[in-house]
């Protein structure tokens, strides 16, 4: 199987409906697997003032005007929404894009954000067992038939949400930081795990990881993608890269004296390169087992970058 190669745009940080739509085209057009975005209403950088539109309304907006990306969260926090809701947005944006819609969800982490709007954000622990119980209540909303659920947090009579999905069920993807509890969960309810900012070593990990509990849990490891989150920075030579990665310094809230120690500042964790240097890490990954790599740009407005990659780089992975 070829590696899919994505996309997926922090929208908290000032990406307006414009952009988001030029961001659509120029991924589809150069034939990127998928447009995912963050789920967060408040930009990680406090003070920055930047506007965040909400990650669903953005996905039932795209879906109507693609035509082949898949689209979705990478995470939609368990806090923000109850599951019949999210549920139901979700099945939503499946019939607008016509069956190519992803649900990312996570046990959220953002602890100012949820201040700031209102959310209750409990202990780590007990967000774990709303994901589990949100997941089964997913899996349920999208299934046949009607279902009840009694649990700690949630409490659903005879729910048969319609309509249900357009074909397959959204694909159900779990993030977590690739150990304990977010595999279990994973391996027991999703169809794929994503882990965001890894080296290829732990990636590795993560792998086995799975495999492990998908054998202790009577599951088929190759029913379970692997999917990482990474940080992009392409240029087509050292000066470009380096020009970039001064921009992006910048805009993430962090002085460099130079382009040169720019470059040397960004985490050594992100695909860095120019197009056969990002190939060939992408090739790394895809050797390891994973299955879908999701490219974010931290400049949302780089379009130019992206479409280096979409000509440069993903023809290696046709």
């Amino acid at each position: 199987m070829t590696v899919e190669i994505g996309l997926s745009v922090e929208g908290q940080e000032d990406v307006s409906w414009p952009q988001w739509l030029e961001i659509a085209r120029v991924v589809e057009e150069h034939g990127f697997a998928a447009l995912y975005r963050s789920d967060h209403y408040l930009s990680e950088h406090p003070g920055s003032n930047r506007d965040a539109l909400d990650a669903w309304g953005t996905i039932c907006g795209l879906s109507a005007v693609t035509s082949h990306i898949r689209l979705g969260t990478l995470v939609s926090p368990v806090t923000f929404r109850h599951p019949s809701v999210l549920a139901k947005l979700a099945v939503t944006a499946d019939h607008i894009s016509r069956g190519r819609v992803d649900l990312g969800i996570g046990a959220g982490w953002y602890a100012k954000e949820h201040s700031t709007y209102g959310f209750e954000m409990p202990e780590l622990r007990v967000r774990l067992e709303m994901l589990d119980e949100q997941l089964e209540i997913l899996t349920k909303s999208w299934a046949e038939g009607p279902f009840t659920f009694h649990g700690r947090h949630y409490r659903l009579e005879n729910n048969d949400a319609r309509p249900k999905p357009t074909d397959s069920r959204p694909r159900l993807i779990v993030g977590g930081s690739g150990r304990g509890r977010s595999i279990e969960l994973a391996v027991k309810w999703a169809d794929e795990y994503n882990v965001a900012a890894s080296t290829p070593e732990q990636v590795d990990e993560h792998r086995r990881a799975l495999t492990d509990a998908c054998m202790r849990k009577g599951r088929n490891p190759t029913t379970l993608r692997l999917s990482i989150l990474a940080g992009i920075v392409c240029g087509r030579d050292q000066s470009e890269l380096k020009e970039r990665a001064l921009r992006i310094r910048s805009f993430l809230g962090h002085a460099s004296t130079s382009s040169s120690s720019a470059l040397e500042e960004l985490p050594s964790d992100w695909i860095i390169g120019t197009p056969d240097e990002v190939a060939q890490q992408l090739a790394d990954f895809e050797s390891l087992g994973v299955t879908s790599i999701m490219l974010w740009p931290p400049l949302h407005d780089d379009l130019e970058m992206i479409s280096l990659i979409g000509t440069q780089v993903l023809p290696v992975f046709a």
